[in-house]
């Protein structure tokens, strides 16, 4: 495709024939590196296009959807594409979630977004050069792990998307998210030992990877001991990214349909919502806000499709901060204005970030959680997470690359792995310590959801409900 994608969406707008249209152009551009016992092993670069069109069919006062999506599209192709989605929308069924689109004077729309390019300013990209820095770091690092006796492992990748948005009823919105992390593995010499770090990023030059493999080294030092322990519960420190996979599932699964609907954790027995119901007994708030700094996000709704907590008739509904749990209250769900209309709850769309923090004075950080322990479990981070019951929010996963015993205040080894199974909104009910926010990268669900910023927690009684072999 030669055209720009702001031209692109304005000549499928201009091509759709009756009814509304929503025409969403998302150009990417991604750079990496990859490295394997301390050498590195590639790097490339690459750019996509995606075009979709949601063409909106109304009948009296009803609408059916029709939305279709192409990566890769030539300019001649556009029309075919306009043509699909509106035959889509002809043979398909009224929509529930169907409302006027978002009226363009009706929020801080265009060059009036602070921060954020004009409609006609290219688009943006990355390229390996965002990594130089990095790299240089990188290659020092590997040779100090190498005369350290450790094997480093791991990826560096930069994405960004600049999204080009625009309706029938006159919005004309863009968006360029930068995002970055760097995953990083450490092996001792005869691979009985692991650990892991990792951390998003904008931009990479706040990334100290030096530091990440000095962390990574006090951890296999940890391991040289090994203690056997059976399942049970714990008084548990999880860290920062630890934190971040559990609240983020939390996250995904605060919406306001499916509570309303008696589904989730969140639903009031006999029906309604559980808004306004404490969570837990600690002074905490789980937030969301488009300009944190850091983890900036688009300060309006890009909805591809409709879903359960999403709708394609709110593309372009103004962002901005919001609060899910306020000093340990329910305060929140995602929904949509159409769900809103149901529950009677403000419209609280879901946003592409999430914050948690303590409120009060200044919170302690892990050394010193850890140096006030007098036994416990430390553990490094959860993989393989998956729901059991969405009515308590049961998830079960796997602890990896190191969970370790504290003791009077030190680390004193490393203990086997486990099998959880714990549910985030319990976990809040057992906190008994949260420390101090900074960035964090969910391991689990990082490729998806990395702009967050997270507390290490200690949490009473988690449940390890057996013994894992996963090393």
């Amino acid at each position: 495709m030669n055209q720009r994608p702001q031209d692109v969406v304005e000549q499928a707008l201009s091509l759709a024939t009756g009814g509304d249209c929503v025409v969403i152009a998302d150009e990417t551009s991604t750079a990496n590196l990859r490295w394997a016992g301390n050498t590195l092993t590639t790097n490339g670069v690459a750019r996509s296009r995606r075009l979709t069109v949601i063409a909106i069919d109304w009948r009296g006062t009803g609408a059916a959807v029709g939305v279709v999506s192409r990566s890769g599209v030539g300019d001649d192709e556009v029309e075919s594409i306009v043509r699909a989605a509106e035959k889509e929308a002809a043979q398909g069924s009224l929509a529930e979630d169907a409302g006027p689109l978002v009226d363009p004077g009706s929020g801080p729309f265009g060059k009036n977004i602070p921060g954020h390019p004009g409609w006609d300013d290219p688009a943006e990209s990355t390229g390996i050069g965002v990594l130089a820095g990095f790299a240089g770091q990188l290659g020092d690092t590997l040779r100090a792990a190498a005369s350290g006796g450790r094997k480093l492992y791991g990826f560096a990748e930069h994405d960004l998307t600049s999204t080009f948005l625009g309706t029938s009823a006159g919005l004309r919105l863009r968006h360029d998210q930068p995002t970055g992390k760097v995953e990083l593995n450490a092996k001792s010499d005869d691979f009985t030992r692991s650990a892991w770090a990792g951390e998003a990023t904008r931009d990479f030059t706040d990334v100290d990877v030096a530091a990440l493999d000095r962390g990574l080294a006090e951890r296999l030092e940890w391991a040289r001991r090994r203690v056997d322990l059976p399942a049970g519960r714990y008084e548990t420190l999880l860290p920062p990214t630890a934190t971040a996979d559990l609240l983020t599932y939390l996250y995904w699964s605060a919406g306001a349909k499916d509570a309303l609907d008696g589904r989730t954790v969140f639903s009031k027995p006999g029906g309604g919502t559980r808004v306004g119901e404490p969570l837990t007994g600690m002074p905490v708030t789980l937030r969301s806000d488009p300009s944190f700094p850091g983890i900036a996000c688009s300060p309006f709704v890009v909805a591809h499709a409709s879903g359960r907590d999403s709708s394609v008739f709110d593309n372009g509904l103004p962002l901005g901060p919001t609060e899910w749990i306020r000093h340990g209250e329910l305060a929140g769900l995602t929904q949509t204005r159409h769900s809103a209309r149901l529950t009677g709850l403000p419209v609280t769309p879901a946003i592409d970030n999430l914050i948690f923090e303590i409120d009060g004075p200044a919170a302690p950080g892990l050394p010193e959680m850890i140096a006030r322990t007098e036994r416990g479990l430390l553990l490094t981070c959860l993989w393989y997470i998956r729901e059991v019951d969405p009515q308590t929010l049961l998830l079960t996963g796997l602890t990896r690359d190191g969970v370790y015993l504290v003791e009077n205040g030190e680390v004193t080894g490393a203990v086997n792995n486990f099998r959880f199974n714990e549910s985030p909104v319990g976990m809040l009910s057992r906190l008994a310590e949260v420390g101090a926010t900074v960035p964090a990268l969910p391991r689990e669900w990082g490729d998806y959801f990395n702009r967050v910023a997270m507390p290490p927690v200690r949490v009473e009684g988690f449940n390890m409900s057996s013994v894992s072999q996963a090393s």
